[in-house]
């Protein structure tokens, strides 16, 4: 009996031997490792056309999304330094349009009737006492009743103000100013 029994189990590992050995070379060649090494790259066990076509769709569409916001970026600097630039014209124009109303006096309808009656009073004084109002007016009210004026009178007033004494030496620079704005002034119809 115990013959028999390790005859037995002899005779099956045996035959277990001889089946299994082609099956052992059959593995030993088909080499599962690499498979499943690419598997795990791809994130899961399995991977179609399907699925690659739509991997590489996905990274077309990221890096067109990339690239658009990359000139939506490149478009948002290029307004903002126009804008700043166009801030600075603004304010350019500004301050061009200033000047130049400051340059330009122009005398307004509501003003003109008292501007007239300040200028007959003022052709009524001698050149020495206009002199003496002038001096404490500001040039743009002086060149309106100057303006006014007729150009005799205006010479007396001048003259007198190349002779006449300020507390930086005689009044003609403040004469030439008044000349310089006359020559720019605008007539409107209210001076008509």
């Amino acid at each position: 009996m115990a013959l028999s029994l390790v005859l037995s189990i002899g005779l099956g590992a045996a035959m277990f031997w001889r089946a299994a050995a082609p099956l052992i070379q059959l593995a030993a060649t088909a080499k599962p490792g690499p498979v499943l090494t690419e598997k795990k790259e791809k994130g899961w066990d399995f991977w179609t056309i399907e699925i690659e076509n739509l991997s590489t769709d996905l990274k077309e569409e990221r890096a067109r999304l990339h690239k658009q916001a990359d000139l939506q970026d490149q478009r948002a600097a290029r307004l903002a330094a126009e804008e700043k630039e166009l801030g600075k014209l603004r304010a350019d124009i500004e301050g061009l349009r200033k000047e130049i109303a400051d340059k330009v006096i122009e005398i307004n309808a509501d003003e003109a009737k008292n501007l007239r009656t300040l200028s007959q009073t003022y052709t009524s004084l001698t050149p020495r006492a206009a002199v003496a109002i002038f001096r404490e007016l500001d040039d743009g009210t002086a060149v309106k009743i100057l303006s006014l004026m007729k150009p005799d009178v205006v010479g007396a007033i001048f003259e007198e103000m190349s002779r006449t004494a300020g507390a930086d030496g005689p009044i003609a620079r403040r004469a030439a100013i008044l000349s310089e704005k006359l020559r720019l002034m605008k007539s409107s119809k209210a001076q008509s």
